[in-house]
């Protein structure tokens, strides 16, 4: 059993439902065709994100600058981050986490690749992988210390057509 008072693993329990909530705050903003600005407001001024393949942001001003070359990039239309299975420490007024993901977006196919989706211009896509994090509490409030995202894989997946023959619709119709 716990050596901590009850008081302490309460405490405890409530730090990691409000790192929860950060983490349910970062697929929103995420979600919001990437955000900036509300992604970067979940950092600590000098926080890092870090996708594994490509350079870290260091600092709001460039987590904001990759987000919205994200969002100006035109590939997505729409995108769900769902995390899962989160392992999060705390100690006092950091922590740390790691979490599962699968995101699933929409993205918009360039002109000059649409021969090779039989001239479609959406196809669908799916992102497996991981995230290791740092959380700091600054004036009562949980945020990212450091973000690394780690993708174990990244691909389209296809669209069959429905097994109702008029592409939608439920057993119940």
């Amino acid at each position: 059993m716990s050596n901590l008072s009850v008081e302490e693993r309460l405490q405890r329990l409530e730090d990691i439902e409000e790192i929860r909530k950060l983490k349910a705050r970062y697929a929103e903003a995420c979600d919001d065709d990437h955000n900036g600005d509300r992604v970067a407001a979940l950092f600590m001024p000098d926080g890092v994100w870090h996708q594994t393949t490509l350079p870290p942001c260091n600092g709001h001003e460039e987590i904001k600058a990759f987000m919205y070359s994200v969002r100006n990039s035109g590939r997505l239309r729409r995108s769900s981050h769902q995390f899962t299975n989160p392992i999060i420490d705390v100690e006092g007024d950091k922590a740390t986490g790691r979490w599962k993901f699968v995101m699933m977006y929409t993205g918009n196919v360039p002109e000059d690749a649409r021969d090779m989706t039989n001239g479609g211009d959406t196809q669908f896509h799916r992102i497996i992988g991981r995230y290791d994090e740092e959380y700091e509490r600054h004036n009562g409030e949980w945020f990212f210390r450091s973000l690394l995202v780690t993708v174990e894989e990244n691909q389209a997946y296809s669209h069959e057509p429905s097994v109702y023959g008029d592409g939608g619709g439920s057993i119940a119709d």
